[in-house]
């Protein structure tokens, strides 16, 4: 299969210009720049799929690996691939590298022994590792990403929905393995465990998701700059959790999906119109209009969330896939939380410093300072999603 050719004339044009320029450290610059719309709006987190075919005396490793990932590595890398085919190999190389497997506390060395590709966004690597004896408890942990910054003070990292087979029969599915969570799964069948373990560690990803989403956490700080009072707090935050919870749902059971060329620009939309309408219009911050347009896109929010995670867990059986999604959700809404609450009563507290005729204009003038910004950071989400 050929990759598209839009993404390989974006290749070949940031090697063409490396070259032309002559200095091999302009290349992760050029590719970035040539690669802005696919990679500014992403979440610092490439997701993927790794299944793990257990046999006495090997492992079997097939994993499912976004072209971002690559892309991310061959830009700010060491890679001299000067054709996506070789920029593919290149990253089986560096995956093999910074893929840790230990099998009873030994660790395995392990091969390439295969890379295709899978549509125009994954790359399928089959890798190798030889088992001395047959294993007891696997540990298995990553750095995929980790050595390059997707912002000052937040590095990009790759996660991966992992399922595991012993002799040909499926005995875990669904773990989370990233560079923060590592796994340690035993083999023989023994997966008494499984269920509790995939709910807290699909809660912390939902966190973090919020925490280290852009995007999400524009949208509702511009929600919380123009609430009044606790009450309108909570009716704004409660319509967005009902409004991406009903399409979070609607992906899980494949009733509603939107491919991310239309939900991602409508998430930056989002953003920058509630921001100006916060600016220009701030008596329709409040009230049933604000309501019903935190409603609307609440909806495309959901569906961003479900996005690249329904993804990586495609073939898993529904009830794992519910469990995952319903503990994501309530990671999401924790971390909703931390952010919302403590800029909400920080305005009120330094609205108190003013005095009583003032405070409300200092407030309205917060109000539009803050949202002015969020609105021009939404504005190059938007260009970027296009």
């Amino acid at each position: 299969m050929k990759p598209p050719a839009a993404m390989t004339n974006f290749f070949i044009a940031g090697k063409a210009l490396t070259n032309l320029s002559g200095f091999k450290n302009l290349k992760g610059l050029v590719l970035i720049i040539l690669w802005l719309p696919v990679l500014a709006f992403a979440h610092p987190i490439s997701q993927g799929a790794m299944t793990i075919d257990v046999a006495p005396d090997k492992l079997i490793v097939h994993a499912r690996v976004s072209t971002e990932e690559v892309l991310v590595t061959d830009a700010f890398g060491s890679s001299n691939a000067a054709s996506l085919a070789e920029a593919w190999q290149a990253h089986g190389q560096y995956f093999l590298s910074h893929v840790q497997i230990q099998a009873d506390q030994q660790t395995l060395t392990g091969q390439v022994l295969k890379v295709s590709e899978s549509g125009a966004n994954h790359i399928l690597y089959d890798l190798e590792y030889a088992l001395p004896k047959p294993a007891k408890q696997l540990s298995i942990s990553q750095n995929l990403l980790n050595e390059f910054l997707y912002a000052p003070g937040n590095p990009w990292e790759a996660s991966f929905v992992v399922s595991v087979q012993e002799n040909g029969k499926t005995q875990h599915q669904g773990l989370l393995l990233t560079a923060k969570q590592p796994l340690a799964i035993a083999l023989n069948g023994d997966s008494a465990n499984d269920n509790r373990r995939l709910f807290a560690d699909y809660l912390h990803h939902g966190l973090m998701h919020i925490l280290t989403g852009y995007d999400h956490l524009l949208f509702v700080i511009a929600l919380v700059l123009a609430t009044a009072t606790l009450w309108d707090l909570v009716k704004v935050i409660s319509v967005f959790t009902l409004a991406h919870t009903l399409t979070l749902t609607l992906s899980v059971l494949d009733i509603v999906r939107l491919p991310s060329s239309v939900v991602e620009p409508m998430i930056a939309g989002s953003i920058v119109l509630v921001a100006l309408v916060n600016v220009f219009w701030p008596q329709q911050s409040r009230g049933a209009f604000r309501l019903l347009t935190v409603f609307f896109f609440g909806l495309f929010h959901g569906l961003g969330f479900a996005g690249g995670l329904l993804e990586a867990m495609a073939g898993l059986p529904t009830e794992t896939i519910g469990l995952a999604i319903v503990a994501f959700s309530v990671g999401v809404e924790f971390g909703h939380q931390i952010v919302v609450l403590p800029v909400f009563f920080a305005l009120r507290q330094l609205a108190r410093f003013k005095p009583a005729d003032k405070a409300h204009d200092y407030r309205l003038a917060v109000t539009r300072v803050g949202s002015l910004v969020i609105s021009v950071a939404g504005m190059v989400y938007f260009w970027a999603a296009l």
